[in-house]
Formats: C-alpha cells, structure tokens, sequence
C-alpha cells in the first residue's frame, strides 16, 4: 500500500514555516491530536529541530511517517547524496520515510533529479520517493523513468482548478499529495464552507480538509494553535454529500493559486 493512503498517514502535519518553540509546541500537539505523519523540507531550515522534537515525542519511530524534500540547490552528483544524508542527520533518522524532489529543477529537465533521486532509494536512504510541484507532463515523464513515486505534493484546496494534475495523477499512477490545504486562509473568504459545516457539524477547514479527502488527496495541514490542529485532525466521522461535493467544485473555477509562477526560480509554468 502507498504509504500516503495508510489511514493514519492521510493527514500530514507540515512544519512550514515553524521554528523553535513554535514548532515544538505545535508537533507536541499534533502528537497528542493523533497526527502520526509530518512533513519537513531542507529549505525550510528546521529539520534538526523537528527531529529532536520528533525524538522527544515519546511515540515509537514505526509509528511514524516523516517526510523530507531535497533542496533544487542540490540536484548535482556532488550535492545530492551528501544532502540526504545531512537531512538524515537532522532529523536523527538511519533512514527517512519519503524522500521528494521539492521542485522542478531550473528549465525542466526532470530526468537527471530523477535519478539521483533513485539512486537515493537504491542506496536505503529513504523507503518512498516522490517528488513535488511537478505538472502534469512532467509526471508523465517521472513515471517513464522511475518506478514506484508515491506522490506528487502539490498546491490543493478549494479554489483552485487542478483536474489536470488529477487526471494525470489516475494516469501514471503517481498520487497527488496536498500542500497549503486552505489555501492559506483564502478559503475563510467564502461563505459556503461555513454553511455547509452547519450541516454536519463541523468547522469551515473541516469541510475544506474533508473535501480534500473525498478528492482521494491525502493531505497537509499546519498551525500553532492546539484547537485547530486537534480540530484539522478530526475529519474522519462524516463524509460529505455528492451534492456538497459538487456545490464546493464549483469554487475550483476561483483559481486562485498561491504559489504563482514566477514566484521562486523553480516555479514551473502551471497546467
């Protein structure tokens, strides 16, 4: 089974943007929430500090699912292989859970990432592999040289249109993963998830992140604040209507995208 649809694996707590004792803080109460899979990243800078809070959790490291991603500053012979094994370092692990690419390299060419990648997994870096903010033609390239990427961690919410990267995902076999799941609050500016939570119960984010779910999008939340990271976990006792599920597509054609092209050198040109 892919890692990313274990059941207590399908909601991720990302550590983006947290540092010090906020982001100690936060993964303490997301272990007590029950999240059991976290995401860090070597650009974000806190993978030391989210291994050692990981390692103080008190929950056995089998428990566990930790994702890293590898810096595009990285994607060379020399660099690659030396940062894994740094983030490994930092996060105290013998070997990581998910090892993704966090960009497209600069121009497009996936193949030469790709393989570093593989060799990365062939070596026992990382058990899973997969990469992040790819397109969809880029995943179909992926799937013609690497066997076996669990995912495609990609901008999913709401207000955004991304049915090319889901067809494509049914496609190759790569799954979409979720980053900026409420799309950093921007889903808030729309009434009718507030509505539709007054049917089931439920909060605005949680008929956002259930949404998601529904998509068959594992995904990625994050906060500091213990009632809503409790509450982003507890998203599991109800399932939304087709009709709610259709009335909640129509607010994809908002397309609003938060990571723009143009935004960081790595940006791809979206679909």
């Amino acid at each position: 089974m892919n890692i990313y649809f274990q059941k207590s694996f399908q909601r991720g707590f990302g550590t983006f943007p947290l540092k010090g004792e906020d982001l100690r803080n936060a993964i303490d109460a997301a272990i007590d929430a029950g999240y059991r899979a976290f995401d860090t990243a070597q650009m974000y800078g806190n993978e030391a500090e989210t291994g050692a809070a990981l390692a103080a959790c008190g929950v056995a490291r089998s428990e566990l699912c930790i994702t890293t991603k590898v810096h595009p500053d990285n994607y060379t012979e020399e660099k690659f292989l030396a940062s894994v094994e740094a983030s490994l370092k930092a996060l105290q692990l013998d070997r990581g859970d998910v090892l993704l690419l966090h960009w497209p390299p600069v121009g497009g060419d996936v193949a030469p990432s790709l393989r570093l990648l593989q060799s990365a997994r062939d070596r026992g870096f990382a058990d899973a592999i997969g990469v992040s903010n790819y397109t969809a033609q880029m995943m179909r390239t992926a799937a013609t040289l690497v066997d076996g990427l669990v995912t495609n961690q990609v901008e999913f919410h709401p207000l955004l249109d991304q049915k090319k990267l889901l067809a494509a995902a049914t496609e190759t076999g790569i799954p979409l993963s979720s980053y900026a799941s409420v799309a950093r609050g921007e889903v808030f500016r729309h009434g009718l998830f507030a509505e539709i939570g007054k049917t089931y119960g439920k909060s605005a984010a949680q008929i956002v992140l259930r949404w998601i779910l529904q998509k068959g999008v594992p995904l990625n939340t994050m906060s500091t604040k213990p009632e809503n990271i409790r509450a982003n976990f507890e998203i599991m006792d109800f399932t939304l209507s087709s009709i709610d599920m259709d009335r909640i597509d129509a607010l994809t054609a908002t397309n609003h995208r938060i990571v723009s092209t143009g935004l960081l050198p790595w940006v791809p040109a979206w679909d």
